[in-house]
Parts: structure tokens; sequence; C-alpha cells
């Protein structure tokens, strides 16, 4: 399960950057919000849901989550360890709480660059939270 999930996570990222640079450039250039925004939003929201789906299958099932239950203290005195049990799996919840608000705040306003502004937001904090705490040690 953990191969699905660093893969899919390949996934994530590409689709997430992209929907930023496509709200960054909607937003600038003043451009129509027309369906193709709508559904990279769209597809953003699907598959980090899906990440989220996966990485708690994983997360339940990893050494680091009975270690956390096994001896906390030890866990969050070792760097490593605690990115891997704690703020890896906090931080891409509140990544996809955020992805979540972004669309379903989006559907709310009316004008375009308003749709962009919103993405652009709350997707790009949810990118910036995800690169912040990805465990590229063990991407690579």
């Amino acid at each position: 399960m953990m191969e699905i999930h660093s893969y899919w996570a390949y996934l994530v990222l590409a689709i997430l950057i992209f929907a930023v640079f496509n709200a960054i450039t909607g937003f600038t250039k003043k451009r129509t919000f027309t369906d193709k925004d709508l559904r990279i939003g769209l597809f953003t929201l699907i598959v980090s849901h899906i990440q989220l789906l996966i990485g708690l299958g994983w997360y339940f099932m990893s050494p680091w989550y009975k270690a956390l239950k096994a001896n906390g203290s030890e866990v969050m005195g070792d760097k490593a360890a605690r990115l891997l049990a704690i703020e890896h799996p906090l931080m891409m919840v509140i990544a996809i709480v955020l992805i979540t608000i972004g669309w379903s705040k989006h559907k709310k306003k009316t004008e375009d660059a308003a749709k962009f502004k919103t993405f652009m937001i709350f997707y790009g904090i949810a990118l910036l939270l995800i690169l912040a705490r990805i465990p590229w040690a063990n991407w690579f």
C-alpha cells in the first residue's frame, strides 16, 4: 500500500501544481473561468481525496503508527520518526482540508477573478504545506 501512496503522490503533486499555476495565470490575465478551469479544480479535489484515503489506510498499518502507540515520547524525540508519524500525516490532512474549502468557496463566487483567486489561495497554501512536509529522503 505504501507504493501506491507514493506513486499516487506524484499525480497529486503534479495536478496540484498545475491547478495552482492555472489559477495564477487565470487571475493575472483576467481570463474567463471556464469548464476546463472547473474540471482542473475538481480533478485536483478528487485526486487529493483518493490520496488521503490511501494514506490513511497505509498510516494505520505503518510501523510509525505502531511506534507512536507503543512509545510516543521516543517518536517525538526522533526528528525523522516524528516527520513520518505526526508531521507528514497532519500536514497532508490540513492541506486536503484547505483544498476542500477552496473548492467549496469557489462555487459561491460569481466573478471569474474571485473564483481563480480562491483556488490560487487555498490550493496554493495546500501546495506549500505538502511541499514542506513530504518526506523527501524517502521519496527518491
